[in-house]
């Protein structure tokens, strides 16, 4: 198992990507961990900020949120300034009441498709859940319950086809796998490819992203 600890010394090492920020997205299939990692992470990194995508999708625009997500909360973060955004209520179909996002030296973003490309120059480093789809789904149908099989029969259909045209795996820093305790955390295909460094070497005087 791979200390988390020192993972989250090497992003926060980082230079930012964001303004003062080191915005780091946490992307993979639905169901594959996403959000309990973010959170083990955010609890090493100090109660590092994290954002959910799912607060800026909707049920009709399960792909849609890059616009709001670019000017509710990168471009506030780029200035140094507090983000604002209104998280949407998957039970009410609408957005509720806004929160506050302070810039931090390390936010995280998760959700599927957080390293997709209209997101990722604004990012210090991109994590991949090293999750099959298939797997993936089943945990996450199994979580949800029969009551939203409807929604999941929907939903992979619109994964599939984001990932097809937007994949975030082949940019991925870091391949991140749950295991029975803790996690391994690997090289990217981005780093494997020499595009530049990777977190996982910890190599403070390396070139940024």
């Amino acid at each position: 198992m791979d200390d988390l600890a020192r993972h989250a010394d090497d992003l926060a090492a980082l230079p930012p990507s964001c303004g003062p920020v080191r915005l780091v997205a946490v992307d993979g299939h639905a169901g594959s961990g996403k959000s309990t990692f973010a959170a083990r992470l955010a609890a090493v990194l100090d109660g590092a900020p994290v954002l959910h995508l799912d607060d800026l999708a909707t049920h009709e625009e399960l792909f849609g949120w890059t616009g709001r997500l670019r000017e509710q909360v990168i471009l506030p973060l780029s200035r140094g300034e507090s983000a604002r955004y209104a998280p949407y209520d998957w039970t009410e179909r609408r957005f509720g009441p806004s929160r506050t996002l302070d810039p931090a030296p390390v936010v995280l973003v998760e959700g599927v498709g957080a390293g997709r490309r209209r997101v990722r120059p604004w990012l210090a480093a991109l994590c991949w859940m090293e999750l099959d789809r298939e797997t993936s789904w089943e945990r996450g149908r199994r979580r949800d319950g029969a009551g939203l099989t409807g929604f999941w029969d929907g939903w992979t259909v619109a994964e599939d086809r984001h990932f097809t045209e937007d994949p975030s795996r082949p940019y991925a820093d870091a391949l991140v796998r749950q295991l029975p305790e803790g996690y391994a955390w690997l090289e990217g295909p981005r780093a494997t490819a020499g595009a530049n460094r990777s977190v996982t070497h910890g190599s403070r005087n390396a070139p940024p992203y």
